[in-house]
């Protein structure tokens, strides 16, 4: 018989294989605006944005998104591979991948895993090497940060550019639909000698 832990880890593994890693999306996406996009695949179970402790909590963020069956999972994976999927009008690609375990951060045990740890010293190999991985994780950091925040500034212009455009454009129609309404369209036409439908 199956151990509870065998089970729960089982289960787990099921839930993994129906995830979708989604990564590059705008602080402007919420929940909503994910089910909406992924819904065209399939039932979105859950959405869960993982946090960036890193970065200012502007900065674009990723997100677990649980779908009813495996082969909606892959099939969000292939199309955003194969095609630009844009989120909420931004110019910026959402990027999708099959979730892996160690992506969730409440996810159980795994039955006989065991985590050895062990401390460096100076004059250890390793330690060097260590020592360089954490230098290089620094400037690349400090790179993706600033290309990061050059890239939310061009954001919040276009999402103000739109939001221009669109006042503009309704304006436009209120205009129209104006005109239409209190019979000026028809006077002109008259006046003008052409003819107006009314569809």
């Amino acid at each position: 018989m199956e151990s509870p832990a065998k089970k729960e880890y089982a289960l787990f593994e099921q839930k993994v294989k129906r995830t979708v890693y989604i990564d590059n999306i705008s602080p402007q996406v919420t929940d909503a605006v994910i089910k909406t996009a992924l819904n065209q695949f399939g039932t979105v179970v859950s959405i869960h944005f993982i946090p960036n402790y890193v970065e200012p909590s502007k900065i674009p963020r990723c997100a677990l998104v649980e779908m009813a069956k495996q082969s909606e999972a892959e099939a969000i994976v292939s199309d955003m591979n194969n095609y630009p999927f844009m989120m909420s009008g931004m110019p910026r690609p959402a990027r999708a991948r099959l979730a892996v375990a160690e992506m969730f951060d409440d996810r159980p045990i795994k039955p006989g895993r065991k985590i050895r740890c062990r401390w460096l010293d100076k004059d250890d190999p390793d330690f060097e090497v260590a020592k360089k991985l954490k230098q290089l994780v620094g400037k690349h950091a400090s790179e993706a940060s600033f290309m990061l925040k050059n890239q939310l500034e061009e954001e919040e212009k276009l999402a103000k550019q739109q939001a221009e455009v669109l006042k503009a454009n309704y304006k436009k129609y209120e205009m129209i639909d104006s005109v239409l309404a209190d019979g000026a369209a028809r006077r002109l036409a008259r006046h003008y000698n052409f003819n107006v439908l009314d569809d």
